[in-house]
């Protein structure tokens, strides 16, 4: 059950505002009577609602008398003090954050092969996005779209989103799809996303009849490779992340033969 301490509110100070909302105007001895709050707290827990704006005083009656505010504004100061303190430890934690990201730096081990992999649509676009978000130099996207068993338009905007990042710290992102891929998309959201990404002078889309595969190629020596359902669903299974300089090598050398051969993107 919803509590007013779980706005911030003491056990004492939660008791003496609802008092005051059912007393009316009244003296701190008689609230704190009504309250069940020690009359040694009393003040201490009147001026802490006070600093809450919770509580007027009367100040020119002896003795001094108080009255709540009423429940809508209580509640609406209440919660416009915890976002404020929730913005703050956010804006604190960006500031570690971007702190750590200074002083963390992962080592040079592409000479060494490493994979992994995910199965399952969400996991399947969330390393997909991971490794986008890795990437220093280069993206290569070739084939369709990722993890094609989730609604195909939340996962395109999101990969899209993750290429706009990587376009703005200056990746170059190459695109390479069949050219009816993009008929698969709604007409609206097929041409936000030409006009997202051909605002970037390092990207460039191509089509072509030939492409096969899917997968994305990461800074020449990371490649993310799709996996077709076994059952021959349309849909991809999973993925398999690897790291691997040899054979990066040629997948990079077998894209660049068919970007050569590929058709310029147009707008939709």
């Amino acid at each position: 059950m919803a509590s007013l301490r779980d706005l911030g509110l003491s056990e004492y100070e939660a008791r003496a505002f609802r008092s005051l909302l059912e007393t009316g105007p009244t003296t701190a001895k008689e609230l704190s009577r009504a309250s069940d709050v020690p009359m040694g707290r009393i003040y201490d827990v009147l001026n802490s609602l006070e600093t809450y704006s919770l509580v007027r005083s009367q100040t020119a009656s002896r003795p001094k008398k108080y009255v709540a505010v009423e429940p809508d504004t209580a509640l609406d100061r209440l919660l416009d003090d915890k976002k404020a303190d929730l913005q703050a430890k956010a804006e604190q934690y960006e500031d570690i954050v971007s702190e750590l990201g200074e002083q963390l730096e992962a080592g040079d081990h592409v000479e060494e092969p490493f994979w992994t992999a995910a199965v399952g649509p969400e996991e399947t676009l969330d390393l997909l996005l991971e490794r986008l978000a890795a990437a220093d130099d280069r993206i290569v996207v070739v084939g369709s779209p990722p993890a094609q068993q989730v609604d195909l338009v939340e996962a395109t905007e999101r990969t899209v989103d993750e290429l706009v990042e990587a376009l703005e710290r200056g990746v170059d992102v190459s695109l390479l799809v069949e050219r009816d891929l993009f008929e698969q998309l709604p007409e609206a959201a097929n041409r936000a996303y030409y006009e997202r990404l051909s605002a970037y002078e390092n990207y460039s889309a191509r089509y072509s009849e030939n492409v096969s595969t899917t997968f994305e190629l990461i800074d020449d020596v990371e490649v993310c490779i799709e996996v077709p359902h076994p059952l021959g669903r349309e849909e991809t299974f999973g993925v398999i992340d690897l790291t691997d300089p040899d054979f990066t090598a040629d997948v990079s050398e077998a894209f660049a033969d068919h970007w050569a051969e590929a058709t310029p993107v147009g707008p939709p």
